[in-house]
């Protein structure tokens, strides 16, 4: 007797048969009655184990974190540069009104000039650009020269000489790499305040899951208030910004983003203390090497998540097949477990901040150490 999906002999045995929800190079007819539902989820179950479609997909979200990144800054920023652009045309037509012996041209190349003096670090307001400072003094030279092995670039200063162009790649080239190695044993003595923080709380007794938890605390909390907060406060008193844009520019700074629209020490007509930039090329360089370990926290958290994820998906779909609801015949070469549908958001959730308690990557993952 023929059914509607396959076959069976006159001993009553099911054949496999043609199917249009079959195994990838094998058709397969369930010997159980499925829910077209499950068969759906087990045959995507299926794909998701295949290294290709997981690439594909990482690639698929990447691109739409930046899509859906893109229209939020476009939702956020089109308006308030459509309001500049009015403002600087009313503004130019206002000047010409009132130098009407100015042509067109002239203020053109006029503003031009001013926007190419600004770019290259002379702010020509006042008497300033008439003064003895320089942008190239030791503290400036020395704020350069972390910003280019740190790979920041605000751009706002920058050589303009042949000879200074060619050392700063030879500088790069090196200087780049041994800021790297420079950052991973400053994160190493970071790290080693949470492991005595670890070691401290693990000889008052306290266990060891908890343990993780407030050594990550504390490596958030301090790094937060050392390197975002209190610099940002710092920022606000000294360059006249709002404590946002003090916010902004901390993280925008030792993320290396660099955008360079903020830069410390070139606000025009104030004073600052002597060796400010230095200052805040030092805070640079320790700031980088926390917000390294911060990322590499996040990596570990997403990376950790996923494998968390599959292994409890295996065992859901184990417990559903004991339960008869998937088939428990597979085709030749194919293993017998198998990954579900895919997870619910807030399990996803949960699992992140699981991981985010019980592992710690790099060196904050082997925080609690026994006495001695």
């Amino acid at each position: 007797m023929m059914g509607a999906g396959g076959s069976e002999s006159r001993t009553g045995i099911r054949k496999p048969c043609p199917s249009a929800l079959s195994w990838t190079g094998n058709a397969l007819c369930p010997p159980l009655p499925l829910d077209l539902t499950a068969w759906i989820s087990l045959q995507w179950s299926w794909a998701m184990c295949s290294g290709k479609l997981q690439t594909g997909l990482l690639v698929a979200g990447y691109f739409i974190y930046l899509l859906v990144g893109a229209a939020v800054f476009q939702a956020l920023e089109r308006t308030a540069e459509k309001q500049q652009k009015m403002a600087a045309a009313q503004m130019k037509e206002a000047f010409l009104q009132n130098f009407p012996h100015l042509t067109v041209a002239e203020m053109e190349q006029f503003m031009k000039n001013l926007t190419e003096a600004i770019q290259n670090g002379v702010y020509p307001v006042g008497n300033e650009s008439q003064t003895e400072n320089s942008n190239w003094d030791f503290s400036n030279s020395f704020f350069f020269a972390g910003t280019v092995v740190s790979t920041i670039g605000y751009g706002t200063l920058r050589p303009k000489t042949a000879g200074g162009q060619i050392f700063c790649v030879f500088f790069a080239l090196f200087g780049i790499p041994l800021n790297i190695v420079f950052l991973h044993r400053v994160g190493k003595m970071l790290s080693l305040l949470c492991k005595k923080l670890g070691k401290f709380l693990y000889e008052k007794g306290m266990r060891k899951k908890k343990i993780k938890f407030l050594t990550l605390l504390f490596f958030l909390a301090t790094g937060i208030l050392v390197f975002l907060c209190l610099p940002s406060l710092f920022f606000q008193i000294t360059e006249g910004w709002s404590y946002s844009e003090g916010i902004y520019f901390a993280f925008i700074t030792l993320s290396t983003i660099g955008f360079g629209d903020y830069v410390v020490g070139k606000q025009p007509g104030r004073i600052y203390f002597s060796y400010y930039r230095t200052l805040v090329a030092i805070w640079i360089l320790f700031g980088l090497a926390w917000i390294a370990l911060l990322f590499n926290l996040l990596t570990t958290v997403l990376e950790d998540t996923e494998k968390i994820i599959v292994k409890d998906l295996h065992q859901i779909v184990k417990h559903i097949r004991i339960k008869g609801s998937l088939p428990t015949t597979v085709p030749e070469g194919k293993s017998k477990a198998h990954p579900p549908a895919p997870f619910p958001p807030m399990c996803i959730f949960i699992s992140a901040v699981h991981i985010a308690v019980c592992h710690i990557p790099g060196e904050l993952r082997n925080t609690p150490v026994s006495p001695g």
